[in-house]
């Protein structure tokens, strides 16, 4: 087994008491719904098991960074685990190209751990500021769903501290249910101690990535549709205001890890380098508002005239391709104290006619959005409420105060169902709970195996409350 020491803590905590729990008021990373809980921060497995024994009648649920959308990771009155003081890198086989690690430890930490032996995290999403607890919890996806499949289905095993304090090891393998009713399972099967991911092989920290502006949305569908066996990571960015033959224009970029050959000299003595700094740290000064639809017009004109005309190659950074809003620390503080919803679906292939009805009417409404985010998925993971299956996924973020926005979004409910799509529960924080066991078909096999682990419902949430999970 081929290890690093430089990566690799080895020193055990010292056994401490529970550290004393502080009252605080919790949001997710859109701001909205807050709630307050006792937050309590363990160090240890010892300390998270003292931590849910005493949780009390309102449960408890785990947290990490903080950057679900909604409210997954709250619990109003009751216990929140902060896991982020567990964020030990266990051990390290590069041979093999695993690692184990607590459930604190960050992608951003894994990638500068990992980088310098040519190996990456096997799933990143539009941020690097999640931790591996929390990427297992929703089964987080990213770019390259349509090549590598959801963070989960890169898990070796893990180990999941359940209600009564035992440990059990779970693999795909050996105890697929509970595994896989886990993954993606919102925290509430219990409080994952322990994961061993697999991850990739890179040759170089830069990504040759291919930008072309596109027309309109079917310009967008169909260039990401022929280029899909071509890049491993693919997505477009839409100016969700355009109308008419421009509706859904934008821009498509594709791209793939660089080669060393690919690298241009100056760049082949450090191949693997990462190191990134924010740019900025974002005030908490801005008036709720300031994202409203002439702002964002002007915006998405600027980014729309700023893509090039033609497919132009050139040599990205890991952190300029994958996370560009990590550049700006509490960026989420653009929207004011009014905050945002993210909202983003998935619906078959074989219904891209309600993606583009959906497109059409929030552009004929007018409804604001920063970031309006077009992929394509693979198939489905045997996680029981794993969001990403075969089909286009879109994403919108709508300042909370948008006018007619609760409306727009209860008919785009509508849409999704009935074209067998469903909503994202890591970024959900309104969804009908009478709609959800028809999005998620699965639910009650689900349920069945958290009645299992979980007898007396000691893991819950703000979210879990809500829907009924």
């Amino acid at each position: 087994m081929g290890t690093d020491p430089a990566v690799v803590p080895g020193k055990q905590w010292e056994v401490a008491a529970v550290p004393q729990p502080r009252r605080e008021k919790l949001t997710g990373w859109g701001r909205t719904a807050p709630s307050v809980a006792q937050v309590v921060r363990p160090r240890t497995r010892e300390q998270i098991a003292e931590a849910v024994a005493g949780a009390g009648p309102r449960g408890v649920v785990a947290r990490g960074l903080g950057r679900s959308y909604g409210d997954p990771a709250q619990n109003a009155g009751g216990l929140v685990l902060d896991l982020t003081g567990m964020n030990r890198i266990l051990g390290v086989d590069l041979d093999q190209g695993t690692v184990e690690v607590e459930p604190g430890v960050s992608l951003q930490q894994l990638m500068q751990a990992m980088l310098p032996f040519g190996y990456f995290v096997p799933v990143t999403p539009g941020t690097r500021y999640v931790t591996v607890g929390g990427a297992i919890g929703c089964d987080i996806h990213g770019k390259s769903h349509h090549a590598d499949g959801s963070f989960a289905q890169h898990v070796l095993e893990l180990d999941l501290l359940l209600a009564d304090g035992s440990v059990r090891t779970l693999t795909p393998e050996t105890e697929p249910e509970l595994f896989w009713a886990t993954a993606g399972g919102m925290g509430l099967t219990g409080v994952i101690v322990r994961a061993k991911l697999r991850m990739m092989r890179v040759e170089t920290s830069r990504i040759q990535v291919e930008t072309q502006r596109v027309a309109n949305l079917d310009d967008a569908m169909e260039r990401m549709t022929l280029t899909d066996a071509d890049y491993r990571f693919s997505v477009a960015s839409l100016d969700n205001l355009a109308t008419g033959p421009s509706l859904g224009r934008g821009w498509v970029e594709s791209g793939n890890f660089a080669t060393l050959d690919q690298l241009p000299e100056k760049l082949r003595g450090n191949p693997l380098a990462f190191s990134p700094k924010p740019l900025a740290a974002m005030p908490d000064v801005f008036p709720s508002g300031l994202l409203n639809r002439r702002t964002i017009r002007l915006m998405n004109e600027a980014n729309f005239r700023r893509a090039p005309k033609d497919a132009r190659p050139h040599l990205a950074t890991i952190g300029g391709f994958f996370h560009p809003l990590d550049a700006i620390h509490d960026w989420n503080r653009v929207y004011g104290a009014a905050g945002f919803l993210q909202y983003q679906f998935v619906v078959p292939f074989a219904a891209a006619s309600t993606l583009r009805r959906i497109v059409e009417r929030v552009a004929v409404q007018g409804a604001p959005s920063f970031v309006t985010v077009l992929k394509r998925f693979g198939p489905a993971s045997p996680g029981y409420l794993s969001f990403p299956a075969d089909g286009w996924t879109l994403t919108y973020d709508f300042p909370t105060g948008t006018p007619g926005l609760a409306g727009l979004l209860r008919w785009m409910d509508a849409q999704v169902l009935e074209a067998g799509g469903r909503l994202y529960l890591a970024k959900d924080s309104r969804l009908d709970a009478g709609d959800l066991a028809a999005m998620y078909p699965r639910l009650e096999a689900f349920r069945k195996v958290r009645a299992e682990a979980d007898p007396h419902g000691v893991f819950v949430s703000d979210q879990s409350r809500r829907l009924g999970l």
